[in-house]
């Protein structure tokens, strides 16, 4: 009897866990994050290769936050891994912010009309370096 409530438990949260994947996916593509990567860097021809990576990599995300595997590949790694976490939430926060017309309307408030490539360039480069700062004083102490 008590396999029955296990299954249920099990399927219940295979079902919520694919609602949540289909949702943070649907809410990537439409920002259209994956289709702007792949037009910046003219690699149309490996559509499929974008494809495949974007599910593994929602699956080995999936993996490493449910079972919390020890995954030995040393610092390099480490770094890798950081570098491309940061690039693709950099992505997504600037595709949200276009989606909302954001920077249009901080820019038309603030009067800037001149130099939005700067203006963008030093708002990046101040949060890689508030992220380096945090992760570099603070991370010791979690």
């Amino acid at each position: 009897m008590m396999w029955i409530k296990q299954a249920f438990l099990a399927l219940i949260g295979l079902a919520g866990g694919s609602a949540v994947a289909a949702g943070v996916f649907s809410f990537i593509i439409s920002l259209g994050v994956v289709p702007r990567i792949i037009g910046k860097s003219r690699t149309a021809a490996d559509i499929v290769f974008y494809e495949n990576a974007v599910i593994l990599g929602g699956i080995g995300g999936n993996i490493l936050s449910l079972f919390s595997p020890q995954i030995p590949l040393g610092i390099i790694m480490v770094i890798a891994f950081g570098l491309s976490a940061g690039v693709f939430t950099g992505c997504l926060a600037v595709a949200l912010a276009e989606v909302l017309n954001a920077f249009p309307i901080m820019f038309r408030r603030f009067g800037i009309k001149e130099g939005l490539s700067w203006v963008l360039f030093f708002m990046a480069l101040g949060k890689a370096l508030g992220a380096l700062y945090f992760y570099g004083n603070h991370m010791h102490k979690m």
